[in-house]
């Protein structure tokens, strides 16, 4: 039997009618789907951007701190040199007093005499040598006269060797100097200086990690004594 026209347009309004429902459909799948996909690709992005903000505040972190370490450091060694120059300049005041005091020990002329005569048996025994050209300030020359018997025969007795002497009356220590004896062998080549300046550099250089101590107290960061 065949259809009429009106049973086919029916037909044709039906399919038509399930053609769109089912593009309907499909369209709101692939909406639906594309909607989920931006949802997890936005949400990738946002915890990537969210992770690189923390690397970068973490870095920034560190570096405020380390630059803060930095300065912190800095600042102790500052305070440190500081404390050690003031430490310093202290004992170099006291060094310099030492010095002041020295020009009392030749206002006693038989303490001065008995010191020189120690000084320049000393010298003997330094320079070694069986000539020597013994130079001293002009003011002790007289001194220096009557003590060279006495050190002469101290350095005989100590070594067995004799010494043969010249008082430089030509080129004297200088006056500012406190007192004490230089010789040198006549060709000038060997030197040995005994002033009573040279004897408190030496002692005072020898005396200066116990000052330190005697001072400021032990140093805690010395783990040995020398």
């Amino acid at each position: 039997m065949a259809l009429s026209d009106q049973d086919v347009q029916k037909k044709l309004k039906h399919m038509i009618t399930f053609i769109d429902q089912e593009a309907s459909e499909k369209v709101e799948e692939i909406e639906a789907k594309a909607e989920e996909e931006f949802n997890i690709e936005k949400g990738r992005l946002v915890q990537q951007q969210r992770v690189k903000i923390m690397e970068y505040y973490e870095r920034k972190e560190k570096q405020v701190e380390l630059a803060k370490k930095i300065q912190n450091s800095n600042m102790l060694n500052a305070s440190r040199l500081k404390v050690l120059k003031a430490r310093e300049d202290h004992i170099s005041v006291l060094l310099d007093l030492a010095k002041e005091r020295l020009a009392s020990v030749t206002k006693d002329q038989a303490r001065y005499k008995a010191i020189l005569e120690g000084l320049t048996a000393q010298c003997f025994c330094q320079i070694n040598e069986s000539k020597v050209i013994i130079r001293c300030r002009k003011a002790d020359e007289h001194l220096v006269k009557d003590i060279l018997p006495s050190a002469i025969a101290t350095y005989k007795k100590l070594t067995g060797r004799s010494v043969e002497t010249k008082l430089d009356g030509d080129n004297y220590l200088p006056s500012e100097l406190t007192g004490g004896v230089e010789m040198s062998t006549p060709n000038g080549k060997i030197k040995v200086s005994n002033t009573l300046e040279k004897r408190l550099q030496s002692i005072s250089e020898q005396m200066i990690p116990e000052l330190r101590e005697t001072l400021f107290g032990k140093n805690p960061n010395r783990k040995f004594d020398e």
